[in-house]
């Protein structure tokens, strides 16, 4: 069965208005629909396609090529009858006061239909103004009767009740195009507006001036016809609408139109009541109206006494049962007194509709409401008695019929009733079966119900107001109704503050992001996408964070403003995609390219061995990882210790290097590029490499690693560098010597008698790799405190170092280099090499 056909929940296998508030996804990271089916509907907006999606948060893309929805069509005269009375207030069963209420004559009415017609035939806009009450809707149906067939695209009825200028237009476009799942852009909705030749009748306008203009201005070849009251804004004095104003009727029409109302002639006590009554309402419709429902409630009494014509004290029936005219002053409260006479049944839809601001369920969810299967026919009451009047789609309160029920006690337990019209209606708009446009028709009573919850304290009441406004936006935006889409989205983010649920407050602010993209305002909605952002990001929502990412990314396509880092490491850390957990193995970034914020931390083992690297000159990226501290993750939280990464990495590298320049203790080894070969220096008796091209190197700073001492000093008798060819034992690595210079002994210690004479060639490259030493030297390791004491001179004044000496040029070390020497020392004295030098 339809759920709304005016059957019960409980038909349908839904619980019947179950006590406590319905679950909203509180606690949990997926929303499921009350029928647990999802409903996803594409739309195409403008240059975008929208996916609603009620689970994660809708997407929105750029249109694919292939799906643009091209020229719109119009409708045939036949689609737009349909239109009409789908679009039309609701038909309303005869109640037991059934009263030809839609037959009455429109009396006195007949220049000013005649005017009306007159001025919409030859092309003019006209502004029908009125009193609440004076009968313009009634006015409004006769000019459409005379109007039909003048305009090529026919006539359109258009309700302005708590719309926009921008809602009229979009409504416009809808009654005469077919775009089911189409809304144009501003571009084209212009382009289309202009090609629209109709009679347009807006009843209840409720905006004037410059919207006004702009509605005016978008249809050049429509004659509008808009209805409002005196307190709604005028149009603008440059606007060249016409004023048309609707006062109240005559005596003698107000007179007929109550013996009408009460289906019998007057007596003279209720004419003479009539004429104060006229003189007081300045001959308003409704209060008439109203009058008759009061003679007819006095009729039935009169008719309810014994048979025999008198009452138990034998006086005449109805002197004292039947209750005397309503005075004068009484007169603006006939709502109050035609309820007192109503059915149980008629009374608590009043109190609903008190509750609900004024609005009306249609009339087949009122037996699922009251549990009474014939309770839609109060609404045939209510409307004889003129408390209610068409709104659109729907039934509102009469005017100032609100104000008087509240004042006589029907808004006590509004809240309540609230709360349970809230709980159907989130079943019945998440029921796959209920289509997105059905849904759209009961926006003002949704609203209502939201509003009305997100305003109470009472427990519960939020969290039903969080799970209607889930239900009940996603139809809202499928059925193209951005207003009510809006309006729903925000009383649902206020609900879901107030209730703590922080995984649906991310929701709404996601689905305001996408609204506000498809509007064209992106600041707005670059503001909801990183608010959405950051709480999914708190709960690792990872398939909302992506959908957030997703649009948060167009929006920055669209502005030329990258996203921030912080937004997105949020976003990375709560998708769980690419930050790597601690202990997990990844592919570090080679060393100096460039990396995105998504990049994952590399992981660095501080004990892994060191290997000997060619030395880099100024230009080249390091070819070995330096040194650092290992990046400790928490949870969703690592974002915050990946933003910090950079600047903690440089603060432990410079450190390093201080360290390095300014500790007397340690030993780095020597650099050795792959295109030198070693020799024996003259000055400390080892191995040196081929000296670089001038200006590139200094002596500063360059530690011996055979004495400890930095280099140009004479190193003391008895130190060796390890490794060397004469101190290797290993054949056919001999070193290479100056011409004219006595090879070094094998076997015992090198001296420097005076400074080195560079060599005059370029010395050959060893053909192949050194081996380590197979036996360790035993002499220097006799006087191991004498080379330690003089290298301490250098670390007096580093910040003195000589000019000539510079640091920081030349072949200096890098920190990844400071970082990791090539070569470590041994604990007695002799350095040991840790691998195999690379080429």
């Amino acid at each position: 069965m339809d759920p709304h056909n005016g059957r019960r929940p409980e038909e349908h296998g839904a619980q019947e208005h179950p006590a406590g508030p319905l679950p909203s996804g509180t606690g949990s990271r997926q929303f499921v629909p009350p029928d647990g089916r999802a409903r996803t509907v594409r739309l195409v907006t403008g240059d975008y396609l929208l996916t609603v999606n009620p689970v994660d948060g809708s997407e929105i893309e750029p249109t694919p090529p292939g799906e643009e929805p091209g020229t719109p069509q119009k409708q045939t005269p036949k689609e737009r009858a349909e239109r009409t009375r789908a679009t039309s207030a609701p038909p309303v069963p005869p109640g037991g006061l059934a009263h030809p209420v839609d037959r009455l004559p429109l009396l006195e009415r007949q220049e000013e239909t005649e005017r009306l017609t007159r001025l919409l035939t030859r092309g003019r806009s006209v502004r029908l103004t009125g009193p609440a009450g004076a009968g313009r809707t009634r006015l409004l149906d006769a000019v459409a009767t005379a109007c039909a067939g003048l305009a090529p695209d026919g006539v359109v009825r258009l309700s302005g009740y708590r719309r926009t200028a921008t809602d009229v237009m979009y409504d416009l476009f809808a009654a005469v195009h077919r775009t089911p799942t189409y809304r144009p852009g501003r571009p084209e909705l212009l382009t289309a507006l202009a090609g629209i030749g109709a009679v347009v009748i807006v009843d209840d306008l409720e905006f004037g001036g410059e919207p006004l203009e702009e509605l005016l201005a978008a249809t050049p070849e429509c004659a509008f016809l808009l209805s409002a009251t005196p307190d709604v804004p005028a149009p603008s004095a440059a606007s060249h609408i016409e004023e048309v104003f609707v006062s109240g009727l005559g005596r003698a029409a107000c007179q007929e139109l109550l013996e009408r109302a009460a289906g019998r002639p007057l007596t003279e006590e209720e004419a003479a009541w009539a004429g104060d009554l006229w003189f007081e309402s300045e001959g308003l419709p409704l209060r008439f109206l109203q009058a008759g429902a009061v003679l007819r409630q006095r009729d039935r009494l009169r008719a309810a006494a014994p048979a025999d014509g008198t009452a138990d004290g034998g006086e005449p029936a109805g002197s004292d049962d039947v209750p005397p005219l309503p005075g004068i002053p009484q007169a603006g409260s006939f709502a109050t007194l035609i309820a007192e006479g109503l059915a149980p049944a008629a009374q608590d839809t009043l109190r609903l509709a008190v509750a609900l601001g004024g609005d009306l369920p249609h009339p087949t969810h009122l037996p699922a409401l009251f549990k009474d299967p014939h309770a839609d026919a109060v609404l045939g009451d209510l409307l004889a008695c003129g408390l209610i009047s068409p709104a659109g789609t729907h039934h509102r309160l009469a005017a100032t019929v609100l104000d008087q029920l509240t004042a006589a006690g029907y808004a006590e337990g509004a809240a309540g009733r609230a709360h349970a019209a809230a709980q159907h209606y989130s079943w019945w708009a998440g029921h796959h079966s209920v289509a997105p446009e059905r849904a759209a028709a009961e926006a003002d009573a949704l609203l209502a119900a939201m509003a009305r919850l997100t305003a109470s304290r009472e427990s519960g009441h939020a969290s039903a107001a969080v799970l209607l406004a889930r239900t009940a936006a996603p139809a809202f935006a499928a059925a193209l109704q951005w207003n009510a889409w809006e309006r729903s989205l925000r009383h649902g983010q206020e609900a879901a503050r107030i209730a703590g649920e922080v995984g649906e407050e991310a929701y709404f602010h996601h689905e305001l992001g996408v609204l506000a993209l498809c509007l064209g305002n992106l600041d707005k909605a670059r503001a909801e996408l990183e608010a959405s952002i950051g709480l999914r990001g708190a709960l690792a929502d990872r398939r909302g964070a992506v959908a957030g990412r997703r649009a948060l990314a167009l929006v920055a396509d669209r502005t030329g403003v990258p996203v921030s880092a912080e937004v997105t490491a949020a976003a990375v850390a709560a998708a769980g995609e690419e930050v790597p957990l601690v202990g997990t193995d990844e592919s570090a970034s080679p060393p100096g390219s460039p990396t995105a914020i998504t990049t994952p931390v590399p992981r660095v083992d501080e004990t892994a061995a060191t290997v000997v690297t060619p030395a880099v000159t100024a230009a080249s990226a390091p070819s070995a990882p330096a040194k650092k501290k290992r990046a400790v993750f928490s949870g969703a939280r690592r974002n915050v210790v990946a933003a910090g990464a950079g600047a903690l990495l440089a603060a432990v590298l410079g450190t390093i290097v201080t360290l390095g320049a300014t500790s007397g203790g340690d030993s780095p080894a020597d650099k050795v590029k792959s295109e030198q070969s070693a020799e024996e220096g003259k000055d400390d008796g080892g191995l040196t490499a081929d000296e670089p091209s001038q200006g590139t190197s200094s002596d500063s700073g360059r530690w011996n690693s055979g004495n400890g001492a930095p280099t140009g000093e004479p190193a003391k008798s008895g130190t060796t560098r390890p490794g060397d060819p004469a101190t290797s034992g290993e054949p056919g690595t001999p070193g290479t010597t100056e011409p004219g210079e006595e090879p070094s002994d094998s076997t015992g210690p090198t001296t420097s008698p005076g400074r080195p004479t560079p060599p005059t060639h370029k010395p050959t490259p060893p053909t192949h790799k050194p081996t380590p030493p197979t036996s360790e030297p035993t002499e220097p390791t006799e006087e191991p405190t004498e080379p330690t004491e003089e290298p301490t001179e250098p670390t007096e004044e580093p910040t003195t170092p000589d000019p000539m000496d510079d640091p920081t040029t030349g072949d200096s070390q890098s920190p990844s280099q400071n970082a990791g020497s090539p070569m470590t020392e041994g604990t007695d004295g002799t350095a040991t090499g840790t691998g195999e030098p690379t080429a």
